[in-house]
């Protein structure tokens, strides 16, 4: 085969699941997630900073929907192996379309409090919880298992601009129209998530009758989670990095935003996360890495960049660079850990292993969020960044340490060797007639 069929065929291989209606649809769906959810946070802390200014409320705010989502993760795990992963897509896109519309009236009509912001941001993050781990888990039920690396590369692909859309026009709306409007396209954009849910289609992953009680579900879930160190040494790193990004992105982020160049400019810059991430996740399915964990691993370190630019020079032109490089790195991870998981885990468990992997990779988010803002205030925002920097670094150095992080190995899934029939016994020779007696 020359270099050009190779490329050509490489380059069809990465489309193939598009083929398949229910991928597609819920490849949509998730899209329209994803574009909610990456309007809410910037719309919802400006819509913070307008109404209070307080750093500390701001934290509060964001932190609560992150306290919901890691107390109800272990429960939104079991409940995507017991029911049908569609029907759970479904009704938590609807309530959040609610929940989301219920908050951009509260800030559209000035009656907005941060304790009415609070409880809904309880009611959002429960529901992300419930969806989480449901579609995670379904995208492997949508594509046969030969293409489950370009089916996770292209799925993630297609979040990633949804999130683009999504940052990026936060921020312009919030600058011109008010934070209020970005927040009432998300009702918008989950009530078409819905849609795109009620067309895709997979069956059960076990029958009603092998269901058993849903404590002893979780055991075997925490079982599974805990049988490879690869998983839960790579969750833990998570649990560092996730809680730093926070705090410095998503809380501290904003206000340096307001000091220096503007709202507008702060959703391009979150944007630029979510182009390197497309552009990431092209070289992801057309990747033939066998250690893709341990490559996706070592590029976590790339999330320290654009704290240290924040820190030291946050001009836009140098800090959309660095969330561009950032982006590119961890598509390079979050393709390399879905597979891994996807092709190591049983299909029946695959959905409470995700949220034993949710919940620990999100438990530190609240503390980044609520701890920001006092960290700040003690050591400074250059201080509290330059630090998160370094603990992102040591985070992935320590997971990197790790024999079966750095030996694990992915690939397509061969096919089983058909067994070869076994000879036919040769028929035993019949005996000889004895002489007769003379």
């Amino acid at each position: 085969m020359t270099d050009t069929d190779a490329h050509g065929t490489a380059g069809a291989q990465m489309w193939a699941p598009l083929r398949h209606r229910s991928f597609r649809r819920l490849a949509g769906g998730r899209l329209l997630v994803y574009f909610a959810n990456a309007m809410a946070p910037v719309a919802l802390a400006f819509a913070v900073l307008d109404a209070t200014g307080s750093l500390t409320d701001l934290g509060i705010v964001v932190g609560a929907r992150s306290l919901a989502n890691v107390a109800l993760l272990l429960v939104g795990g079991v409940v995507a192996d017991r029911v049908r992963r569609t029907v759970v897509l479904q009704g938590s896109a609807l309530a959040a379309a609610g929940v989301q519309g219920a908050i951009a009236v509260s800030v559209l009509l000035e009656t907005v409090s941060i304790w009415l912001l609070v409880l809904l941001s309880v009611l959002n993050g429960a529901l992300a919880a419930l969806s989480l781990p449901a579609s995670a888990a379904l995208t492997a039920q949508t594509v046969p298992a030969s293409l489950i690396r370009p089916a996770n590369a292209l799925m993630r692909m297609g979040t990633n601009l949804g999130a683009i859309a999504g940052s990026s026009l936060a921020g312009i709306v919030a600058a011109v129209f008010g934070p209020g409007w970005g927040l009432a396209g998300n009702a918008v954009a989950f009530c078409g998530a819905a849609v795109c849910f009620l067309g895709v289609t997979a069956a059960p992953v076990a029958p009603a009758g092998e269901r058993t009680r849903p404590l002893r579900e979780l055991r075997e879930g925490w079982r599974e989670f805990t049988a490879r160190s690869w998983v839960w040494i790579v969750v833990l790193q998570f649990a560092v990095v996730n809680a730093v990004v926070a705090g410095g992105i998503h809380v501290l982020g904003p206000v340096v935003a307001d000091d220096t160049f503007g709202r507008g400019a702060w959703g391009v810059v979150l944007a630029a996360q979510m182009a390197g991430a497309v552009a990431g996740g092209v070289l992801a399915a057309r990747s033939r890495a066998r250690h893709a964990l341990l490559i996706g691993v070592a590029m976590v370190a790339v999330e320290s960049l654009p704290l240290v630019v924040l820190a030291q020079a946050p001009g836009v032109l140098l800090l959309t660079a660095a969330m561009f490089l950032n982006g590119l790195a961890l598509e390079q991870f979050g393709v390399a850990w879905d597979v891994s998981l996807q092709q190591n885990i049983g299909p029946d468990k695959l959905a409470r292993v995700y949220s034993y992997d949710a919940l620990g990779s999100f438990a530190a988010l609240p503390l980044g969020e609520m701890a920001a803002g006092p960290l700040a205030g003690h050591f400074g925002v250059r201080g509290t960044l330059l630090g998160g920097a370094a603990l992102v670094v040591c985070a992935t150095a320590a997971a990197l340490c790790s024999g079966q992080v750095r030996a694990l190995t992915t690939g397509t899934p061969k096919p089983k060797p058909k067994p070869k029939p076994k000879p036919k016994p040769k028929p035993k020779p019949e005996p000889e007639p004895e002489p007769a007696a003379r």
